[in-house]
């Protein structure tokens, strides 16, 4: 398809009205969706049919998908939205008014209080904005219509499919309304903005009452977060990425791959790269470079800026959550007067 139809086929369905009650029910690859919840989850036809008939089109969630902030801001601009004094104070804020759980967290989980903070700093403002649409809205937009119009790869129908799935078998799960549940655009949910498998997967009930509360309850949201963090193979102790300087600027395809990293910091020395932190030779890194206002910024970004990584695998967003969780731990130390 040329780009320019593809263009107006975007125009088209983002000139559409705001919400268009689908019947996602009759929607042509919705009948493979429902059999698989009547014959692997044991689902009543009609009700997963209800369910689905109630879903409402959302075209503004196509157009949040289809220019998220990762890919259409440089790295000085998307810093800017992430890591600002307010956000700063009201991580150590947050910090303070839930201190006892996140030192718990960090003793039971071994991931740093500071990145449980700021994930949830980056990912709602610490609450203040965990996402108003209806989780099945979101997930049947995804699901049955957009990737149609954005010629995406089957990968992503089958995401949004399977998170769909997940939202109906969590809600009969912890004995919820699938109609009720609100998060993002992408259908992410809570404090922590997990999606439905991830909170089938992660998300734990921190505070004994029998229920997983991401959405209203902090303690169930640091919890979930830590647990997260833990089971993607967060390494306490251990630095998350360093600046680096660089003789010769290498091939840009080098950069910014969130894989697991595999050079050592040795090979990297060898290779022209000088880290500005002192780091064991044998540690592994990947190199990242980011657009600075000026120029660009090199680093290195070790195995646990991999980690932040499992939660968005875009390097911009793990930059953001890293350099946010230092700036909220030296802004709370100075508060306390004592940075040990």
């Amino acid at each position: 398809m040329k780009k320019s139809l593809k263009l107006l086929i975007l125009g088209m369905l983002l000139s559409a009205p705001a919400t268009v009650l689908a019947d996602y029910s009759n929607h042509p690859e919705a009948s493979e969706f429902i059999t698989t919840m009547v014959d692997e989850h044991q689902f009543e036809q009609s009700q997963v049919e209800e369910w689905l008939g109630s879903a409402v089109h959302q075209k503004s969630i196509v157009k949040a998908m289809s220019r998220p902030a990762e890919k259409a801001k440089p790295w000085h601009e998307y810093r800017k939205i992430f890591v600002t004094d307010k956000r700063v104070s009201r991580g150590v804020q947050f910090w303070q008014e839930n201190n006892k759980t996140l030192e718990r967290a960090e003793k039971e989980f071994g991931v740093d209080p500071a990145i449980i903070v700021s994930i949830i700093g980056v990912e709602t403002n610490y609450g203040r904005n965990v996402g108003s649409y209806r989780v099945i809205d979101a997930l049947t937009t995804l699901a049955f219509d957009y990737y149609t119009y954005t010629e995406k790869r089957e990968s992503r129908k089958i995401f949004f499919t399977t998170q769909l799935e997940h939202l109906l078998l969590l809600a009969r799960e912890q004995g919820k309304d699938p109609l009720a549940l609100k998060g993002s655009y992408a259908g992410a949910m809570g404090w922590g903005q997990f999606m439905p498998n991830s909170y089938r997967n992660y998300a734990v009930d921190y505070d004994g009452d029998e229920f997983a509360d991401i959405w209203t309850n902090p303690t169930d949201a640091i919890g979930s977060v830590a647990n997260y963090f833990n089971k993607h193979g967060w390494k306490s102790g251990l630095p998350v990425a360093t600046r680096a300087h660089i003789e010769d600027a290498p091939d840009s395809a080098k950069f910014n791959k969130m894989k697991r990293p595999k050079t050592t910091i040795a090979e990297f020395i060898a290779q022209g790269y000088t880290p500005t932190d002192r780091l064991a030779n044998d540690l592994t890194a990947f190199p990242l470079r980011f657009e600075a206002k000026y120029g660009q910024e090199y680093w290195l970004g070790l195995h646990n800026f991999y980690v932040i990584g499992r939660y968005n695998p875009r390097a911009k967003y793990a930059m953001a959550v890293h350099q946010l969780s230092q700036q909220i731990r030296t802004s709370r130390c100075e508060s306390k007067n004592d940075c040990s």
